[in-house]
């Protein structure tokens, strides 16, 4: 039985060198300080995976403001990943600036656990969020027939950020969730002194509270 176990949230990024079409990469050193996403493609010259390259660069420089970089991935080789690029550039008026891993025997893939192992060798549309630290703090999957919300990545990146900052949570949909908005919500309480010092808190309006264990407040950016 093998004693391989697959990357989950929580890992640090397993040391790997790439062939990418920026050249030789050595993740997660490259990324040292920085947070960086690998997002992976079932190949190159296919709309969907397509429209994704166009909009992850579009939005490049949001991600670039909150000190993240990107970087793909697909099996096919580097010269495939250049003409790709090329038509992008010359057909859609966008230029990919961010590098491509060619993963052509798949190993990368298959440490990542972004392939199928029944469904041969195409990547799933696998995301990885990895922090400053080098460590996984978020696994992104989708079927290769429907395209990845690149808002959402975003959206994740800056949760991911805010949280590690301030040691709280986000709610769903922050910052515009239906109860709280852009509130944090606070650690929850694991004592019943905690209990109490989390109500004479919401007395003196220094948090906002549905209940001692739903406790929210607004955190300075």
């Amino acid at each position: 039985m093998s004693d391989f176990r697959p990357t989950v949230i929580g890992d640090p990024f397993p040391p790997l060198t790439v062939k990418t079409t920026l050249g030789t990469i050595k993740l997660p050193d490259a990324y040292q300080g920085k947070w960086f996403i690998l997002f992976s493609h079932p190949g190159d010259f296919t709309p969907v995976c397509t429209t994704e390259f166009v909009s992850f660069e579009t939005m490049r420089p949001q991600f670039t403001a909150l000190n993240c970089e990107l970087i793909g991935l697909s099996v096919d080789q580097i010269f495939s990943h250049l003409k790709w690029i090329e038509w992008i550039r010359q057909h859609l008026n966008v230029n990919i600036t961010f590098p491509i891993i060619a993963d052509s025997l798949g190993h990368t893939a298959r440490r990542l656990g972004m392939i199928h192992p029944e469904h041969g060798t195409a990547t799933v549309r696998s995301v990885f969020i990895v922090d400053d630290r080098g460590v996984i703090r978020l696994i992104l999957q989708y079927p290769a027939e429907v395209g990845r919300n690149i808002s959402e990545i975003l959206r994740a990146v800056n949760a991911l950020q805010t949280v590690t900052a301030q040691k709280a949570a986000a709610p769903a949909n922050w910052p515009c969730n239906e109860l709280i908005g852009s509130h944090l919500i606070v650690p929850p309480a694991d004592s019943v002194q905690e209990i109490v010092r989390r109500n004479e808190q919401c007395e003196k309006q220094e948090i906002s509270c549905y209940d001692w264990w739903f406790c929210f407040k607004n955190y300075p950016s």
